[in-house]
C-alpha cells in the first residue's frame, strides 16, 4: 500500500459530473476519477458526487459507490421510493455490471473466473485481503480486449525513461458479486495488479498512471417505475 495521509484530503476535482440519463425517478451519472461518491468526515472533503447533484437534484441518493480513484457510471435515485426499489435490485444480484480496466503486464489467459473470498484486513485498514476461509465470497470475470506496450504519449502514462518497455494489458471484468475492492484483489490474484492502485499495486504498477486505470462501463438494471430495462454505456477514457 502507498503511504497514506492522515487525515486524508482529497485533491481539487476539476472535471464535471456527465449526465447519461435523467427523468423524474432516476439519474445516470459518468462520475469523474478523483472524485468521491460521498463526502467525507473531513470538511475539506465535502466535494462529491452527492454534494454537486443535491444542489441540482434536491433529495437525490446514491445506491451504490465508486471508489475515489474509479470511473465511469453510477445510477441515483431522486426519491426514497425509488432508492429503496433500486437497492432491492443490487441486493438481489439482478444488476449487471461491466468494467474495463488497464493491468500491469501481459495477462496470459484470454479469459477466465477469479472465484476468492474477500475479508477485511483488520491490522491494516483501509485495506482487504483474500481469504476463503474467514471472507464473504467473491467471483469476478474477466476477458482480456487487449494487449499492448505502454509509451510514454499515451495521455494518462506517467513519462519516465522505463516508458515503452512496459507490457500492458486492457481487460474487461463482469464482478459476479460487489465485494469492496474486489476487482483490486482478483486483478492482484492473478499477478497484474490495476494501474495505479494505491493499495495493491505494486510501486512501478502504482507510478506507471496518473490515476486508478479502473472505469465502470456498463450498467444493466431494471427501471423501478416502467420496469424496462436499461443498459447505459460510458466508453473508457483510456
Amino acid at each position: 500500500m502507498q503511504p497514506q495521509a492522515d487525515p486524508f484530503i482529497v485533491p481539487l476535482c476539476l472535471d464535471e459530473i456527465q449526465i447519461l440519463f435523467e427523468d423524474e425517478h432516476i439519474l445516470v451519472i459518468n462520475k469523474p476519477s478523483g472524485l468521491l461518491s460521498l463526502s467525507g468526515k473531513h470538511p475539506l472533503n465535502i466535494d462529491s458526487v452527492h454534494h454537486r447533484l443535491a444542489k441540482i437534484y434536491p433529495g437525490c441518493t446514491l445506491i451504490h459507490r465508486l471508489d475515489f480513484g474509479t470511473s465511469g457510471i453510477m445510477v441515483l435515485a431522486r426519491n426514497k421510493l425509488i432508492n429503496a426499489l433500486l437497492c432491492k435490485q443490487f441486493s438481489e444480484r439482478r444488476v449487471s455490471k461491466r468494467y474495463t480496466a488497464l493491468l500491469q503486464g501481459t495477462v496470459e489467459n484470454d479469459s477466465g473466473i477469479v472465484d476468492i473470498g474477500i475479508a477485511k484486513d483488520t491490522e491494516n485498514f483501509p485495506l482487504m485481503r483474500l481469504c476463503n476461509q474467514t471472507g464473504k465470497p467473491a467471483k469476478s470475470q474477466y476477458k482480456v480486449l487487449s494487449r499492448f506496450t505502454q509509451t510514454a504519449q499515451d495521455s494518462f502514462y506517467v513519462d519516465d525513461h522505463r516508458a515503452g518497455e512496459r507490457a500492458v494489458s486492457l481487460v474487461e471484468f463482469e464482478p459476479i458479486t460487489g465485494r469492496t475492492h474486489q476487482l483490486r484483489l482478483h486483478s492482484q490474484h492473478l499477478g497484474h495488479p490495476i494501474l495505479g492502485c494505491d493499495l495493491y499495486a505494486t510501486d512501478e504498477a502504482f507510478f506507471m498512471t496518473s490515476r486508478l486505470m479502473l472505469h465502470a462501463s456498463l450498467l444493466t438494471f431494471e427501471h423501478p417505475v416502467s420496469t424496462k430495462t436499461m443498459t447505459i454505456k460510458c466508453s473508457s477514457p483510456f
